[in-house]
């Protein structure tokens, strides 16, 4: 099962984690930091209920424990070696984060671990930043995707987005181009209709049953 809630602090570190296995070219960790405190974005996690991940609570000189340190971790009793500085959190298989001004809403960010792939949770995690983003007034749901990336513009189209424009050599790494996507009015009755189709199809196959966010 799993919970769908707005991302935390101490979900950055699986959140540039999922994030660099992702994408060619990243945002560093301290980015989404500052991302939770800007007004105009909304970060979005899913968590496998049935999975937890050990962290480090307390940040050392070197930002936290470096991979040695969890590899030893794992190897003795972290009460004796390591005290209360490492902590179970939530196991986090994707997030999805978007910024909304004047009426729209535009998706910076979406990924989902490569264990995790192909398993309904991009297509939830796509359903409930559209469910946010109509509660939160946004008239048109916007983003950008790589041109060869047919699969994710294949799910996109599925629900409702279709190409509006396109930004030559949008992508640093290869300047590959971006191809900009677009809803229609995220409330007219069709676009809500076939949303509705659409989760329950999806809780069908995947067996998801909620499609809001829990603070």
């Amino acid at each position: 099962m799993y919970c769908v809630r707005m991302m935390r602090r101490e979900d950055v570190a699986q959140v540039a984690e999922i994030d660099r296995e992702a994408f060619p070219t990243i945002w560093p960790p301290v980015n989404y930091q500052r991302e939770l405190s800007n007004r105009m974005a909304r970060y979005i996690i899913i968590c496998d209920e049935g999975k937890t991940v050990e962290v480090a609570a307390k940040a050392g000189p070197g930002g936290g424990f470096s991979r040695l340190a969890a590899r030893l971790r794992g190897l003795f009793s972290h009460d004796r070696f390591f005290g209360d500085e490492v902590r179970t959190r939530e196991y986090a298989v994707g997030f999805v984060g978007f910024w909304i001004m004047a009426g729209e809403a535009h998706i910076t960010n979406i990924a989902v671990r490569k264990s995790c792939r192909r398993q309904g949770v991009g297509e939830l995690l796509l359903m409930v930043v559209i469910n946010l983003a109509t509660e939160l007034k946004a008239r048109v749901l916007t983003l950008e995707v790589r041109a060869s990336n047919t699969v994710a513009r294949g799910l996109y189209q599925k629900y409702g987005f279709t190409e509006v424009g396109q930004r030559r050599g949008y992508y640093t790494d290869n300047r590959e181009d971006g191809i900009v996507m677009s809803t229609g009015e995220l409330t007219s009755v069709p676009f809500q209709a076939r949303l509705r189709q659409l989760k329950r199809l999806h809780s069908q196959s995947w067996g998801a049953t909620g499609y809001r966010v829990a603070l």
